[in-house]
């Protein structure tokens, strides 16, 4: 088959940075949305995927807008559910909890929460359906979640991956079961 480039950008920056805001229907800020669109003009796509959440979708819809191109709004390229912790600063959390969740997001989500295992699941699914040059504008642990499908990183070697607010991170795919991947670019 043949193989087309995925653009996954994180959206931009919220106010409240630092919290997890996870599922949370929280907006970017106007700024953080203008670096996404300053960002996404200078990719080639042909088709704009997003997650639900506003934050991913405001971009979103600009950029398709602004390129002509279809716009398909996906929420299996949601961030993780972060259940009792939504909205909350890690300061805030009890640190025993929190640092196992970190060493172990898939056996010990936050109370409530989404298992690292079923975002994986899910945006490995929304990768299946990928097809031609695309730009995903979604969240850092959707980013994450699809390096763990295509490549197989562990959960401790994706959350090693800095993804800063309008970060883009590209990807040239060889579409089929399993998808086929190689990274071709990371900008900030």
């Amino acid at each position: 088959m043949t193989p087309f480039t995925v653009h996954l950008m994180r959206h931009g920056a919220v106010e409240g940075e630092g919290r997890l805001i996870g599922s949370s229907d929280v907006p970017s800020t106007r700024e953080g949305d203008a670096r996404c669109v300053a960002q996404g003009t200078a990719l080639a796509f042909t088709r704009v995927v997003c997650s639900d959440l506003i934050r991913a979708r405001r971009p979103a819809e600009a950029l398709a807008a602004q390129r002509g191109v279809p716009l398909r709004i996906d929420p299996d390229w949601r961030e993780l559910a972060f259940g009792a912790w939504e909205g909350c600063a890690p300061a805030d959390l009890p640190p025993d909890a929190l640092a196992r969740f970190w060493a172990d997001p898939d056996a010990t989500p936050p109370p409530g929460g989404e298992r690292w295992s079923a975002l994986v699941a899910r945006v490995g699914r929304a990768l299946v359906r990928m097809e031609g040059d695309t730009l995903v504008i979604a969240h850092a642990g959707a980013m994450r979640a699809a390096l763990a499908s295509l490549f197989g990183f562990s959960a401790t070697q994706c959350w090693t991956l800095d993804l800063p607010y309008g970060a883009v991170l590209s990807l040239r795919v060889w579409p089929g079961e399993p998808v086929g991947a190689q990274i071709t670019g990371l900008a900030a």
